[in-house]
């Protein structure tokens, strides 16, 4: 007699409960569900001859690319195999209502610990483009970050004519130290942290560099070709220069938003944002290869990695020349000359550039009126040294960072979670203030006291608040250009400028009209910028400066957006796999 199998009351509950949820995540419109799986694993990498065990994706450094098409759904199972707590963020995806698949750790969700796993679930909509995805917690986006490239629909053609070919090339920072240890013991020393020993491409770093010609990216290219570079900034610390020897560049996306193409020799790209631009070869054998090279746009007082990543662009041979006999170490090698370290100026103008498309395709939906307005400084800032003991920031104390003085404290346990079941008492409070607690000269003097506050304060925001953000930078420590990223959000960047923002006289020259769209924006050294934003994304959103250090000092705050009325404008219920703190 066979045996019978009857479900208890429970365990049936339990499937329609989990059920129900994955019904009611959006499914992809005209687009189909990909499943990617990351292994999360110890790899032993050897650069500058240093072999070292680094944490990465399935074995790779860089990890593997992710391909979707908009509208499509990604599932993607993460399995933490290693010491550390992980967890992944995938950087630009606005996160339309499924904000459990942010990744920030301890804001969206709970690290993956050591032996779990949990589903990223999440679709594409509405965005097209270059964005990238890396660890979102500590330092480990050092080693696992890589590529999210989203096509546009099929039949859906480029604002552009189509290239021939697609290359992503992604700048990184190598360490051989580990920079876990790294930040680990600046945070107890209260010090700047050491800095890294090369910038890669491709987690390369190039001939530049003693021990490391054979770890050389090289783009081979043929003739009368047009390439599309999807260039991606995963630095930790550092804005670069990217220029290739001998070329021009048209830049026509940005943060995966196209832009009115221009074109340039350099761009610059800040930690957290990427830039799509069309290279277009020479119609004749040159008889030369060229370097392609980036280093660092430095402003800030700190030490800082002054070196210079290089590539290789190498064209074909054409097929029964006379060329064929050459050798490639025969060919001239052609440099590329990149702007002075602190060339603000250059900076400035290549921000002034950018500019959407506002086309009736790509239209720039620009909040014309505005419902809530936030002034935030943002700069460094110094903290007590703990335990009596002499730290190695200024004049003994730590180093710190903050947003309105408020150095932000991680909770032990997941905001998004505290937020939707009702339990913030002890986890997070909602005073963070709209607007600096002192003014002060911002760009002036610095002020003697530069003690901040620590709190986990949040702000909070009806559903579809029309948002303006000043960002200002501060002298404190040094004026310093800081690349402020914003989840859940693209916003609009309707102003920007050097000193202290003027209320009365600076709005009048906001762009409304066609202002670049991004999710990561640089605020200028000694300045500030005006960005809008429109708060129809319900969840926890993270802000935070894109230098990995000063996130770690405290430079970061978090936005709650709250459920609208609708049931499509409510933030869907987690996932039954939401990893536990």
């Amino acid at each position: 007699m066979g045996a019978s199998f009857r479900p208890s009351t429970a365990l049936l509950g339990a499937f329609l409960s989990s059920f129900m949820i994955f019904c009611l995540y959006p499914k992809p419109v005209l687009g189909i569900t990909r499943h990617y799986k990351f292994n999360i694993k110890l790899q032993n990498v050897t650069r500058l001859c240093h072999i070292k065990s680094i944490v990465s994706v399935n074995g790779r450094f860089p990890g593997p690319r992710i391909v979707a098409r908009e509208g499509d759904q990604l599932l993607i199972k993460v399995v933490n195999h290693v010491p550390n707590n992980i967890s992944i963020h995938w950087h630009g995806i606005r996160q339309l209502r499924s904000g459990w698949a942010d990744g920030p750790a301890y804001v969206t969700q709970c690290p993956i610990q050591t032996g779990q796993s949990y589903v990223y679930n999440y679709t594409i909509s509405g965005q097209r483009g270059t964005l990238f995805w890396h660890a979102h917690i500590s330092w480990l986006r050092a080693t696992v970050y890589g590529p999210l490239i989203i096509l546009p629909k099929l039949g859906v053609p480029y604002p552009f004519a189509k290239p021939y070919k697609e290359v992503a090339v992604i700048f990184g920072e190598w360490f051989n130290a580990d920079p876990e240890a790294i930040i680990n013991q600046a945070l107890q020393t209260g010090g700047g942290p050491n800095v890294s020993d090369a910038y890669t491409i491709n987690g390369l770093p190039g001939p530049l560099y003693n021990c490391s010609a054979k770890d050389t990216f090289k783009l081979k290219v043929k003739l009368g070709k047009t390439y599309l570079l999807r260039v991606i900034n995963a630095a930790l610390n550092d804005e670069l220069f990217f220029s290739i020897a001998n070329h021009t560049l048209t830049v026509v996306e940005a943060d995966a938003v196209y832009v009115k193409p221009f074109n340039t020799e350099t761009i610059l790209i800040a930690p957290g944002q990427t830039t799509n631009v069309l290279l277009k070869t020479k119609p004749r054998y040159p008889n030369a290869t060229y370097f392609m090279t980036a280093r660092p746009y430095v402003t800030g007082q700190a030490t800082f990695d002054n070196s210079t990543v290089a590539g290789i662009l190498e064209y074909e041979l054409p097929p029964n020349g006379f060329h064929s006999s050459i050798s490639i170490k025969e060919l001239s090698l052609f440099k590329s000359i990149l702007p002075a370290l602190n060339d603000t100026s250059f900076a400035t103008n290549f921000a002034s550039k950018l500019r959407s498309l506002a086309s009736a395709r790509f239209p720039a939906n620009v909040p014309q009126k505005v419902d809530k307005q936030f002034f935030f400084t943002i700069g460094l800032g110094t903290s007590p040294c703990q335990h009596n003991q002499t730290c190695q920031g200024p004049n003994g104390t730590m180093f710190a960072a903050s947003v309105n003085n408020v150095s932000f404290a991680m909770p032990t346990t997941a905001l998004l979670q505290a937020h939707f079941f009702g339990q913030s008492n002890g986890v997070y409070t909602t005073d963070f203030p709209s607007d600096p607690t002192i003014p002060f000269n911002y760009t002036g003097t610095p002020t003697n006291n530069t003690m901040v506050t620590n709190g986990t304060k949040l702000v909070v925001l009806p559903f579809n608040t029309s948002v303006e953000l000043i960002m200002q930078d501060t002298s404190i420590l040094g004026a310093e250009s800081h690349p402020l990223h914003l989840h859940g959000f693209n916003f609009f960047v309707v102003g920007q400028g050097f000193g202290n923002f003027d209320p009365n006289k600076d709005p009048k020259n906001f762009n409304l009209v066609d202002p670049i769209e991004r999710n990561t924006v640089g605020v200028p050294s000694g300045g500030w910028v005006a960005i809008r934003f429109l708060a129809d994304n319900p969840g926890v959103w993270f802000m935070h400066c894109h230098l990995e250090v000063h996130t770690s000092w405290g430079l970061k705050m978090a936005w709650i957006v709250l459920d609208g009325k609708l049931p499509n404008q409510k933030l869907l219920p987690p996932p039954a796999d939401l990893p536990k703190c």
